[in-house]
């Protein structure tokens, strides 16, 4: 059965709001309450830790990928030895968009049209519309301080289909405009070119100054139902475009991100968070090995069979620090996904290494959650968690081992 979360009826109520394929949103109550570094039983001690911008709150929208990708070109800037920027997430949101309903309209409304995206969607933006500054686009026309996209994107599904069941038997002209014009209304119109530190840029010029370049960015995956080094469109639902991800056993897809990290690039991570060893308000992810019958008493194995679901995911996962943890296949990991124990949840950037009290290894993970966290909107995935839960990674071309590279086709 699928593990759901189990920290707070928030993150269930935001689950259950996402299961149409949307990347998740941030919690709704995002105070973590009472949970003090010690409770959890975790002592993690960082080993490696890259440049990063600060943490931001996606809030009440499915932009993860948005806020995930940008953040990696934010820090691609940093490793070329650029400034720190804050770029809008709600630019490439928009751009995004708006091509994804001609697609949508185009197919007969037979695509997924959700808040949902992913890494490829960003490096898409950039690479045909450019890049701006936060400071330039904030996306926040509708009254709110923070993002909160629930009634835009109602507003634009209805729209859209409304304009499929229309009776003309002909699209008008005019269906665009109107579309555009609500997006305008919601996240702001886009200005041509604006000044950005006394100096006066388009979109596409800002990202060719600042050295962004989306074509130096690749996207991997592990799965064995294509072959290993072909390219091929990951089969979930938010990937509108069909773009590819290339294909690598799993033992070179952490490797990878590991030498990744050790020449100083982060990775753009999609993932898994359903899972009951997804702690986010405790600050870690971790596979523990299942409990068997065969493990346990009798008078506990009376308990277990006598327990409601809910009560066996948390009795399952309640855990004190670190635990005995899966050996993770190939095999396993692809049943994982077909049988959709592994789903497309979230996007996050893995931007560092850790180990726990015990000596193993964690990815240091920013979210895009807020900061108002055990350790301020960061956390830790061991590498059990990362081999099962991966669905896929956004890096640097040049952060893939050349003996891995040379393996690829097309």
């Amino acid at each position: 059965m699928k593990h759901l979360f189990i920290a707070s009826a928030a993150l269930l109520a935001m689950l259950s709001a996402n299961a149409a394929g949307t990347y998740m949103m941030a919690p709704a109550d995002a105070d973590p309450g009472v949970v003090d570094p010690d409770s959890t039983g975790f002592t993690f001690t960082d080993i490696k830790v890259l440049p990063t911008t600060p943490v931001k709150d996606q809030n009440k929208s499915g932009t993860c990928w948005s806020f995930s990708g940008t953040s990696v070109l934010e820090e691609e800037v940093l490793r070329q030895g650029g400034p720190e920027l804050d770029l809008s997430e709600m630019y490439c949101v928009r751009n995004c968009y708006i091509d994804k309903a001609k697609k949508y309209i185009m197919t007969d409304g037979k695509i997924n049209f959700a808040q949902g995206g992913g890494f490829a969607d960003v490096l898409y933006s950039a690479r045909n519309y450019g890049v701006v500054p936060e400071e330039v686009y904030a996306g926040l026309e509708y009254g709110e301080k923070k993002h909160s996209h629930y009634e835009m994107a109602d507003i634009l599904t209805s729209y859209l289909d409304a304009v499929l069941r229309n009776g003309n038997k002909t699209l008008s002209d005019a269906w665009l405009k109107g579309y555009i014009a609500v997006l305008d209304s919601y996240l702001g119109e886009v200005p041509e070119t604006f000044t950005y530190n006394g100096k006066t840029y388009t979109p596409q010029s800002f990202a060719k100054a600042m050295g962004i370049n989306p074509d130096d960015f690749i996207n991997i995956t592990s799965y064995t139902h294509h072959p290993f080094y072909t390219p091929f469109a990951l089969e979930i639902a938010d990937n509108w475009q069909w773009s590819t991800c290339q294909n690598v056993p799993m033992e070179e897809l952490k490797a990878i991100v590991d030498n990744a990290l050790d020449n100083g690039y982060t990775v753009g991570w999609a993932a898994d968070v359903s899972e009951g060893g997804f702690k986010w308000r405790q600050g870690y992810a971790v596979n523990p090995e299942p409990k068997s019958e065969e493990d346990m008493d009798g008078t506990e194995l009376s308990r277990w069979v006598k327990l409601s679901d809910s009560d066996r995911e948390k009795s399952a996962f309640d855990i004190k620090g670190p635990v005995k943890e899966k050996t993770v296949t190939q095999e396993m990991r692809q049943k994982s996904f077909e049988n959709k124990q592994t789903t497309d949840d979230h996007g996050m950037v893995i931007l560092g290494i850790a180990t726990d009290q015990e000596g193993n290894r964690y990815y240091k993970v920013k979210n895009s959650w807020d900061t108002n966290q055990i350790y301020d909107g960061y956390f830790y995935v061991s590498e059990p968690y990362f081999l099962e839960k991966t669905i896929s990674v956004m890096v640097n071309r040049n952060a893939v081992p050349k003996s891995i590279s040379a393996k690829f086709k097309g």
